[in-house]
């Protein structure tokens, strides 16, 4: 009886041990509970980037590159960077008509100039509405980014629904914001030119997420909130599955952007 004894007590004494090593409580039987599901890492906070440029503009492409190679390698931690590619159309008559340029943008990029009292140029980068400089400088951009996403922002939640339209939610403006309105920016990746005349004639010019359309959507409610479903319009020949929805959520009279989300167009509509 004594051997068996001896036998027993590591046993049991094992078994002590790992009770008092655990939080959790020991069955004999089962072993311990199982551990709690571990927590993903926490959410990028989204950071617009705007791009005033141009193809008629020999020091934009490098401009380009930057916020395209930013966007795509998401390297600034914590961050989702979004870019806002705005072909302004003043260049256009200096050799070469860029196929994406609107005169909306550059209206856009004056409106900005009047908060900045900065004259419009090229290419100039405007990172959630609230800093601005010369588009090429990588190491602004980036530091101008990781300031950005300090700033208290907007819950923006968006869906597709089975109607095929972008539902869009916006809630817990931050405190003090002021009258603020709700914009809808589609973007295109992948688009590229090459250019036959003017600064750039010869190259082949890659570009940051164009934008293809910019519409207001209306305004943020006095209790903070917004509601909509919106229809989705794609023009002839975009592509798809490099269409993305980006809701901007823009303070009127200070031009900070207090809330963004975006959405890729590519994938399934909900049934």
């Amino acid at each position: 009886m004594k051997r068996i004894m001896l036998a027993v007590t590591p046993l049991l004494t094992a078994v002590t041990a790992l009770g008092l090593m655990s939080s959790r409580p020991v069955d004999p039987a089962t072993g311990p509970e199982p551990a709690p599901p571990v927590a993903g890492p926490p959410a990028r906070v989204p950071v617009v980037v705007e791009l005033f440029t141009s193809e008629g503009c020999s020091s934009c492409p490098s401009a380009d590159a930057a916020l395209r190679e930013l966007e795509m390698a998401q390297s600034v931690p914590g961050v989702e960077v979004i870019a806002l590619g705005q072909h302004v159309d003043y260049w256009n008559r200096l050799g070469w008509k860029d196929p994406f340029s609107s005169p909306q943008f550059t209206e856009r990029q004056r409106w900005y100039a009047e908060s900045f009292r900065e004259g419009n140029y090229t290419p100039q980068a405007v990172v959630n509405g609230r800093y601005e400089f010369v588009g090429s400088q990588r190491q602004t951009l980036a530091r101008a980014v990781t300031q950005a996403a300090q700033a208290p922002r907007a819950t923006v939640t968006l869906a597709r629904g089975a109607d095929g339209n972008l539902n869009v939610q916006v809630s817990n403006l931050p405190a003090g914001t002021k009258a603020t309105t709700v914009q809808l920016a589609l973007t295109e990746a992948g688009l590229s030119s090459k250019v036959g005349r003017g600064e750039n004639s010869g190259r082949l010019l890659q570009h940051a997420g164009v934008v293809r359309a910019l519409r207001p959507l209306g305004a943020v409610a006095a209790d903070g909130t917004f509601a909509a479903s919106v229809p989705l319009t794609l023009g002839a020949g975009w592509k798809l599955a490099n269409i993305k929805a980006v809701v901007l959520v823009q303070e009127t009279a200070s031009r900070h952007i207090v809330g963004v989300a975006s959405l890729p167009l590519g994938g399934p509509v909900p049934n």
